[in-house]
């Protein structure tokens, strides 16, 4: 495998809305230290809170990102960068297991788009109902090093069906784990020509910054449009 030198601002991840804004649990409450008592509360079953504060078996929570000690110099995103790797599918994805995460990438929305749509679009199938509108946010970070790069011969990993190219996919980031690489780039398998980035390591995600929102809208069937907000 190929490896490829990178040092490229603004890869785009796409969260859901209602992940980007203030916490729910503030409407609730009248004041800043009524608050705290409640995001005490939500620590003692916040995957995320319990990750910064004891870790995990696959993941060791001095690996997290965390905030400097002034508060006025606290970075932007440091919980979105830990969530992504503590909130998980029980069955993992493409790159990473079940119960450590990754913070998936690409150079250009409309990949994101497209990777994030396939999966709406395949639960909007579970229950055979295409009729849905999702909001986007824009996760802009910054890359640089040199990783391992699937451009170039067909990988199973990279196999469309998920049954196929997630067991490829885990095995294979496991193997560049121990070879202690901790990124991988790889050719979208759901955006033709689309470029994408994995990080395995919050250590390597610079300058995480809000972007564009976007929507994606299913009106009857499986194909979707991509709107600005």
């Amino acid at each position: 495998m190929r490896i490829t030198s990178i040092n490229d601002r603004a890869l785009v991840r796409l969260i859901s809305e209602t992940h980007h804004k203030p916490p729910v649990l503030r409407g609730l409450v009248d004041s800043n230290e009524e608050a705290a008592i409640l995001a005490e509360l939500e620590g003692e079953t916040s995957a995320r809170l319990i990750a910064e504060r004891e870790g995990s078996p696959a993941l060791d929570r001095r690996e997290l990102a965390f905030a400097r000690r002034s508060h006025d110099l606290k970075l932007y995103g440091q919980s979105h960068i830990n969530a992504a790797f503590t909130y998980t599918r029980s069955t993992g994805n493409r790159f990473n297991s079940g119960d450590r995460g990754a913070w998936y990438c690409a150079w250009a929305m409309l990949t994101s788009a497209q990777e994030v749509g396939f999966h709406r679009t395949r639960e909007l199938g579970f229950i055979g109902r295409y009729e849905d509108e999702a909001r986007y946010v824009e996760l802009l970070a910054d890359f640089v090093g040199d990783f391992p790069d699937l451009h170039g011969p067909p990988h199973a990993a990279l196999d469309p069906d998920p049954a196929a190219g997630y067991p490829a996919g885990r095995a294979l980031a496991v193997d560049l784990r121990r070879d202690g690489h901790r990124g991988l780039i790889y050719p979208s398998v759901r955006h033709e020509g689309g470029r994408c980035f994995v990080a395995f390591d919050p250590g390597i995600i610079q300058n995480v910054r809000p972007g564009a929102s976007w929507k994606l809208v299913w009106n009857g069937a499986a194909e979707f449009a991509i709107e600005g907000l």
